[in-house]
Formats: C-alpha cells, structure tokens, sequence
C-alpha cells in the first residue's frame, strides 16, 4: 500500500512507494506483453482524464493505462471544457466530481493546479504535469527505464542536460534519483540552470563535455520554447553547439552508458539523428515503460494492491 492518497509529486513518495510502483509496473510489462491486454482489475471504477495543455505521449499513455485497467474513462480537455468560458478550474472539478468519479488525471499549464484539484475533490489525484513545476509519472517511467537496463539505481550518475529550469521533469526525476540512491549533476548554461540545483538533490555544471566520460545516463531535456522569458540562448545553433548530442560528442560518453529523452524530441537540436536511432538510445523503451507504469501508479492509488492482476 502507497504511504500517499495521491500523486502530486516523487518528493511526497517514500523509497517503499516508488519501489512498489516498480515493481508492480514489471508485472504490468509482461501483462502489455500479451496478445490480450485488458484486464478486469478496475471494472466500475470511473476515471477522468482532465488534460488543459496539449499532450500526446502522456495523454495517450494514461488512456490505454486506465482501458487496460478496466476502467470507464471520460476524457476532457482545455478546448471542451468550460474553463475556456471562464468557469474557474475549482468550479470544473466540481460539476464532474458530482458525478461520483474515482480519480482525475490532470495536465495543466498552470502550477499547483493538481494540489487545487486535491483540495476540491475525495477522489484519487494524478499529476499529469502541471506547469515548469513536476510530472512524476513521467520520473517514475524514467526510474523504470533506468532500473531495467542496470539492474539497479543506487550508486548510478545520471546527468539531466539542457534546460533544467523550465523542465517540469527535472523538478520530479532529480529528487526521485536521489532518493533511490543515484547521483545527479545538471547541465546547461547558466540561463538554464536553478539557482538552488542542491534543493533537487542536484550538483550543478556548464560544462558537458568534461562531465560525460563520467555519466551512467545522459538524459537530454528539449529547451521549453514556450516557458522562456526573455532570450535565454543567443540562437538554437549554437546551443545546439555546446549542449546538444550528437556522434562526435557521444563518443565521449562511457561505452555502457545510455541516453534517454522525455520527448518531444527536436532532432537536430538537443540530439542529432545518429543518436536518436543509436542503440544506447532508450527513447522508444521509456515510451514503452509509460503505459505500464502509469497502470501501476493508477491500480495502486485506487486500492488495486487487494485485488489480484489477472484476467
């Protein structure tokens, strides 16, 4: 059982919890293996996906996470919803939670929107995103990746690259890493960096090419073009330059070290083609850890851990 009713951020989850969620969402795997892949686990339970930002991978991901759990699902999203006739975020949630729903999932521009949420309804709360502020699935997905390719996350160095100030990833991955027991340094210009990089558990660096000979997993973040304020960077080339990845830099790096991205990925930008499509890239695997993972944050959180996984 989860020492916490909902999951609004990985600094709220113990080491217990996000190993249960580990270890539940390998069970999962093998599940989404399967030629049939629903199960009956969460048959009556309603789940809404409330997602105000425009989403792709999470958005698709918690649907077959909630379908493949059972689950009645009702998706809602910015351009649908009445927030954009100005009815407020609090009176949203609840019209729908008077409808008796058991969780929303939400990604939302604004930060603190899923703690509203918490405030507003007794259903479940996922964080979905909100903001430059955290998206723990995501850093649970990314711990799954991580575990699976090393056997482990304790004494592994992790390096988050690019723009860690805008990046809501950065502020659930870091502390989760260190809290596992990996040790992380983040990279990028100064524009790009936080102030406090030691709040997130974090060390601090400018300097890519030095570091990489020493790094486990070299994680590249997008710069969040819509985020900036003011002009963070003189152009794209030349970030690309000094912070993005591409062969020549990647030779540097350990020959069992591996790259992974959050997605989207601006090809030519934070990574070059060549490494997209290298095989020490793990992209395409954290897609695939998002469905079993976000299956088991969503069984967990609505008592799935009584009941058995099976069909």
């Amino acid at each position: 059982m989860l020492s916490v009713r909902n999951l609004i951020n990985t600094t709220d989850l113990t080491v217990s919890d996000i190993t249960q969620i580990l270890d539940t969402a390998r069970t999962f795997e093998q599940i989404n293996a399967r030629t049939i892949k629903k199960l009956p686990t969460l048959r009556g339970r309603t789940i809404v996906n409330l997602f105000l930002e425009p989403s792709t991978r999470t958005k698709s991901s918690f649907e077959l996470a909630c379908k493949r759990l059972g689950a009645d699902t009702l998706s809602i999203s910015g351009s649908s919803s009445s927030v954009v006739k100005g009815e407020s975020l609090v009176d949203t949630i609840q019209t729908v939670d008077a409808m008796s729903v058991d969780m929303f999932i939400c990604r939302a521009r604004f930060a603190g929107s899923p703690e509203i949420i918490e405030r507003t309804t007794s259903a479940r709360v996922i964080n979905a995103g909100d903001g430059k502020h955290a998206h723990p699935t995501q850093a649970l997905l990314d711990l799954y990746t991580i575990r699976k390719r090393f056997g482990r996350i304790e004494g592994l160095r992790v390096g988050i690259v690019g723009d860690c100030l805008h990046s809501r990833v950065v502020g659930s991955l870091a502390p989760a890493l260190t809290k596992m027991g990996a040790r992380v340094t983040l990279v990028g210009p100064q524009t790009f960096l936080p102030a406090r990089p030691d709040a997130l558990g974090a060390d601090a660096t400018a300097d890519l090419d030095a570091l990489l000979p020493d790094l486990d997993v070299v994680y590249m973040l997008r710069v969040q073009n819509e985020r900036l304020e003011g002009d963070a960077i003189p152009s794209t080339r030349e970030y690309a330059m000094l912070y993005g990845l591409d062969g020549r830099r990647a030779r540097l790096m350990r020959p069992d070290a591996v790259v992974m991205h959050p997605g989207p990925v601006n090809r030519g930008v934070e990574l070059t083609s060549e490494v997209v499509d290298a095989p020490f890239s793990l992209i395409t695997n954290q897609v695939n850890a998002g469905v079993s993972v976000r299956m088991a944050a969503i069984y967990l959180l609505l008592g799935g851990e009584g009941n058995a996984i099976s069909d």
